[in-house]
């Protein structure tokens, strides 16, 4: 533990959603629901199933959460939302039924609290990639999930959504004016099934029913995106060249993505699709960039050369309250054995580590609230958002990839 700090009190059962506040938030959901002309198909959703049910939704933009209350309508419920969407206002939070949690870390409290939640009878909403996606496409998701299933021993129902990812890509969060966007609203497995199947079976579906790709489903749909800037912000994901494979040289100004290099330079269509201006284009699809640098990653952790190494700056979100701001720098490490934090706060040491085989994924940020790039691990009494300093030879990117990398190893070997 860093610092004599008051916690946020894990332990804390949530509340029913106060009914005095269902229609504010239906206020606050629904015109975006209609402005994007969200359509819900539920014919796979049948009407006898009422709450309570597990619900389990793809995660993609704050729009996720508009979409999702529009799909439950009129119900409410209880939503599992990570400490740093409290910040200041985790009285109303909890008012409108929020279930708090640590990003990536096992936790008793959050299991008991979403089962407490099960018995109040409302829907019990979980967003298990537990990050926006980064281009679209799934996440690694934890195995955790069939066991939570059978302990609900409820319906558990799941809600696809697509066209957040391209309307606001956590890469350049925004408006596209993407419309209409879609979702389906689909009973997984019935409350008998929860508990007849076994948990690999649970765990086999659940990842089944999340497969999803937003970049092809754009181009399906045949959906334009007329904004100029459409590409910036896209090399904090695309951090790697494929034509000279060269690491953290990309740039994104436009509608275009460059290597600064070997100046080879690629246009994003309206469609959403890459084109080299001269030469080979490697990529038209984007999530097949991406999964090109996980394979790379994947690589070099085979070959054990994987590391990742900076002094850091830290900040800590002990409470719901405010970061504090460590005036000491830290030594943050990530290699083949996880995450390594060493430092000193007020005189006192730390050094917290993070087994791989503990995350299945973290969170990272991209120049969060202006104040840079940024790797963000829990505890489970604290959160550390960990800014790296100096060279710019790194990509938070790339931490993200080798952390999965890194956890499916070790699943695979067991």
């Amino acid at each position: 533990m860093i610092g004599n700090f008051k916690r946020y009190d894990m332990t804390r059962r949530p509340n029913r959603q106060w009914n005095i506040l269902r229609p504010i938030t239906w206020l606050l959901c629904f015109p975006d629901c209609i402005f994007h002309r969200a359509r819900i198909n539920k014919k796979e959703m049948p009407a006898d199933i009422k709450p309570p049910y597990f619900l389990l939704c793809n995660h993609n933009a704050f729009l996720d959460f508009k979409v999702m209350t529009r799909a439950i309508f009129p119900h409410r419920a209880n939503y599992v939302v990570a400490i740093d969407g409290f910040i200041g206002r985790g009285w109303l939070l909890r008012a409108v039924g929020c279930i708090c949690n640590r990003k990536f870390v096992k936790s008793i409290n959050l299991v008991k609290n979403m089962l407490y939640a099960r018995n109040l009878g409302d829907v019990v909403v979980l967003f298990p990639e537990a990050r926006y996606s980064l281009c679209g496409t799934t996440a690694v998701l934890p195995k955790s999930l069939g066991k939570m299933a059978r302990k609900m021993n409820i319906p558990v129902v799941t809600l696809m959504m697509h066209g957040h990812h391209i309307n606001s890509p956590v890469w350049n969060v925004g408006n596209r004016r993407v419309k209409p966007i879609e979702s389906e609203l689909k009973l997984l497995f019935t409350q008998e099934q929860t508990q007849s199947l076994s948990i690999d079976e649970l765990n086999d579906k659940i990842v089944e029913a999340f497969q999803y790709d937003d970049f092809a489903w754009q181009k399906e749909k045949n959906i334009i995106i007329k904004k100029k800037p459409r590409a910036e912000g896209l090399h904090k994901v695309l951090y790697q060249c494929p034509a000279c494979l060269v690491e953290y040289k990309m740039s994104s100004n436009g509608s275009t993505l460059r290597c600064e290099s070997c100046g080879k330079t690629w246009t994003m269509s309206e469609l959403g699709e890459l084109k080299a201006q001269t030469g080979e284009t490697e990529f038209t699809h984007i999530p097949d960039w991406y999964e090109w640098e996980c394979a790379n990653v994947r690589k070099e952790i085979e070959d054990g050369t994987y590391s990742f190494s900076s002094q850091v700056r830290v900040e800590s979100l002990p409470n719901d309250k405010r970061f504090i701001v460590f005036k000491e720098r830290a030594m943050l490490t990530h290699n083949i054995e996880g995450f390594r934090l060493v430092g000193s706060y007020e005189g006192e040491p730390y050094d917290i580590k993070w087994p791989a085989t503990s995350m299945n994924s973290c969170h990272i940020e991209f120049n969060y609230k202006g104040r840079g790039d940024c790797i963000d691990l829990n505890t489970s009494d604290d959160t550390l958002y960990l800014y790296p300093e100096g060279s710019n030879d790194y990509s938070v990117t790339k931490v993200s990839i080798a952390t999965e990398e890194l956890f499916i190893r070790g699943e695979l070997a067991h």
